[in-house]
């Protein structure tokens, strides 16, 4: 019953937009021309004109002259129809793709987008240094089962307020509970890392602080801020790596070091350092580029060879032979650069954000504008039954669905319709899409794509009904496609100075060929109308 009764919804609803939205025949007292026997509208010849610089809607005699290439226009669109360029499966396509492309532009807030990607840039600018006690839940949790785990995690934390050594707790309780506990120090995090909730909490801290238990997908965490430096941008360097050798009688720390001394004093001597790394370099990737390594940041290289490069300061720069775990590396600063811009960052992370759990903040204002525009009231007390089925039951599983399918209070209401509590807990079966793994968490995430579908769902019916010039973009891009198939086997495929005559002998043809009639009465009112 709660499938029949919210298939009937979706299917009204979907009448009532196409009721409002569907192609209707263009009143006969705003067709400005027609030709081969297509009306074309008004809005449409106005549309296409306002685009053009060079037409000047309230002269009579640009409008004539407009009137003139628009007429020659769609003469060569309709020789496209005519040939049936329209009905090949690559135009047909072109064309889909064009629609969901434009589709997808109204059914989003570009503006609240980028503002979501601009405050993930903005902490982009501090790295920090910390440490976290991860205390772990279960792949599917229960409300119930979280209460074990959060207060192991708040022991530990007031171990550590009690003035126990943050590091020291973490590790013994790492040992002491195996894969129930874990505990680790990062020396660069930054933005886009992690999960957003540690993210969050761990940017929102001041050095030398702990945070209460931070609940996660992973479980909850103790989190402590060591320092928060800024982002010393990108270097790019070139290098060369002397290793140690595996047996330690072919050649010893000791010599390995002479050796990279050596190859420093040459290098520092004016010697050619691209060639002593195709020489001499163990790190074959980047020896056959003279040592050159691709551009990095903080945090992608092991530690004591970044310090090094980064405390180059002028190209050319060369450092003394660097100990890590690999051998000992000469460096030879490239260049210096900042922080990726804005720009450069956006389009990735823009992405990412689309994908994962961050979709909510990336969408989040359009979600809150159009629950707006479609009059989203809310019933928490309803929810709150549903969230307390979460203490005993994961919100996809049968048990909680055969629990909560005759539950009939209305959940919210959205778009003139009342929705039950029953048909969101279908749609939880029907679309069980979260990254959460906490019952309430899951819950949650799906009852906001539930919202998103309908409004979404709402908008994109009524998309030409509140955006007129939607179909007019569709139509132009048609037309567009149409005449560049067209116009390149007619005109432009032939030399450049054959192409004029061309073009006016097919315009010639096609004045012949298709009947245009041309509603003067009508062009003469837009005139004077934009006198007015």
């Amino acid at each position: 019953m709660v499938k029949e009764r919210l298939m009937k919804k979706l299917l009204v609803l979907s009448w009532i937009f196409a009721c409002v939205t569907g192609n209707a025949q263009v009143p006969a007292d705003s067709v400005v021309m027609t030709v081969a026997g297509k009306e074309i509208p008004l809005d449409e010849f106005i549309f296409i004109a306002q685009k053009n610089s060079e037409v000047d809607l309230s002269d009579r005699k640009s409008v004539e002259a407009y009137v003139e290439l628009f007429k020659n226009f769609k003469l060569k669109v309709a020789e496209a129809e005519a040939l049936g360029l329209d009905k090949t499966k690559a135009f047909k396509e072109e064309l889909d793709n064009y629609r969901a492309q434009l589709t997808s532009s109204y059914l989003s807030d570009k503006a609240g987008e980028e503002a979501a990607v601009r405050a993930v840039y903005d902490r982009y600018g501090e790295v920090l240094e910390l440490s976290h006690i991860l205390f772990r839940l279960p792949q599917r949790t229960l409300s119930k089962d979280t209460v074990p785990a959060y207060q192991n995690a708040l022991d530990a934390y007031r171990r550590i307020q009690a003035g126990e050594d943050f590091a020291a707790v973490g590790k013994e309780l790492s040992a002491a509970g195996k894969d129930s506990v874990g505990y680790e120090y990062v020396r660069c995090f930054l933005p886009m890392q992690a999960v957003k909730a540690f993210e969050n909490a761990a940017y929102a801290l001041p050095v030398g602080t702990v945070s209460l238990p931070v609940r996660t997908t992973l479980g909850f965490h103790l989190i402590k801020i060591h320092s928060r430096k800024p982002n010393p941008g990108r270097v790019r360097v070139a290098h060369i790596l002397v290793p140690f050798e595996k047996d330690s009688v072919k050649r010893s720390e000791a010599e390995t070091l002479a050796l990279a001394e050596e190859l420093y004093r040459k290098a520092k001597e004016g010697g050619d350092f691209a060639e002593l790394a195709k020489t001499w370099s163990a790190d074959p990737g980047s020896a056959k580029k003279g040592g050159e390594l691709p551009l990095f940041g903080v945090g992608e290289m092991v530690e004591p060879f970044e310090t090094a490069a980064f405390a180059l300061n002028t190209p050319g720069e060369i450092s003394r032979p660097v100990k890590t775990r690999f051998g000992y590396h000469i460096i030879k600063l490239i260049e210096k650069k900042g922080m990726p811009s804005f720009d450069e960052k956006k389009k990735s992370w823009s992405r990412q954000m689309a994908q994962g759990e961050r979709n909510f903040e990336y969408y989040g204002a359009f979600d809150e504008r159009m629950k707006k525009e479609y009059g989203y009231r809310f019933d928490p007390e309803a929810y709150g039954e549903l969230l307390a089925l979460c203490n005993d039951y994961f919100p996809s599983d049968p048990a909680f669905y055969e629990k909560a399918k005759e539950m009939n209070k209305t959940l919210f209401h959205l778009n003139g319709t009342d929705f039950p509590q029953s048909e969101f807990v279908y749609y939880i079966q029907r679309c069980p899409f979260s990254t959460k793994t906490y019952a309430g968490d899951f819950m949650q995430e799906v009852y906001d794509l539930f919202l998103r579908d309908i409004v979404t769902t709402a908008e994109r019916k009524n998309l030409t009904a509140k955006h007129p010039e939607f179909e007019l973009l569709v139509n132009e891009y048609r037309d567009g496609i149409l005449l560049f198939e067209l116009s390149n086997k007619e005109v432009w495929s032939k030399p450049m100075d054959q192409q004029a005559k061309a073009e006016a002998e097919w315009v010639e043809r096609l004045n012949r060929e298709y009947p245009v009639t041309v509603n003067w009465k009508l062009v003469k009112r837009v005139s004077k109308g934009k006198k007015k």
